[in-house]
């Protein structure tokens, strides 16, 4: 399932990128829910923040950080085949990264993220600031490309600030919507 994150409104939003961790923590455990994390261009980040929210040693099971490919196929189960396919940077890699770290911590929603954070590493048709994110949420799978390079020239830090901005915000989203 495709899902939409406007990397206008992330931009905006990055001030309160805190705010948004603690929202997601609140949630998190009001839905009796946890959440775990595969990292590759965020070098971590989002296991980062999430640990700097009390309260999130009740709801965040696991953080990998799997930034080499023979990582993501080891630890993640990420298949030869989708790497060759579509490579890396692909909405199909990041779907198979948050399917590993779910199955790995059994946690209620997994995420991941896969991307180029620049200066180098563009590739033709994957320009600095293309960041593939997959989630699963509960029973439900969703993917994304944040086309983080629309918003001009950006540093390697912003790239991956936005990237976890848009990952909590979706997160917040999707648990706001449950019901409970």
């Amino acid at each position: 399932m495709q899902i939409f994150i406007d990397e206008t409104l992330v931009e905006k939003a990055l001030p309160d990128i805190y705010s948004y961790v603690e929202n997601a923590v609140k949630l998190l455990s009001k839905n009796d829910m946890t959440v775990s994390f595969a990292e590759s261009c965020t070098g971590g980040l989002l296991s980062e923040l999430i640990t700097s929210v009390s309260g999130a040693s009740a709801v965040f099971e696991a953080g990998f950080c799997t930034y080499s490919e023979r990582i993501k196929k080891k630890a993640l189960g990420v298949p030869d085949e989708i790497l060759s396919q579509y490579g890396v940077v692909s909405e199909e890699t990041a779907l198979y990264m948050a399917r590993g770290i779910k199955s790995f911590s059994g946690s209620s929603i997994s995420a991941s993220v896969t991307g180029i954070a620049g200066p180098t590493g563009a590739e033709e048709g994957k320009p600095v600031g293309t960041v593939c994110v997959g989630f699963c949420l509960g029973e439900k799978e969703e993917t994304c490309t944040l086309k983080l390079y629309n918003l001009g020239e950006k540093s390697r830090d912003t790239i991956r600030r936005l990237t976890a901005t848009a990952v909590f915000l979706h997160i917040g989203e999707y648990l706001q919507g449950l019901k409970g």
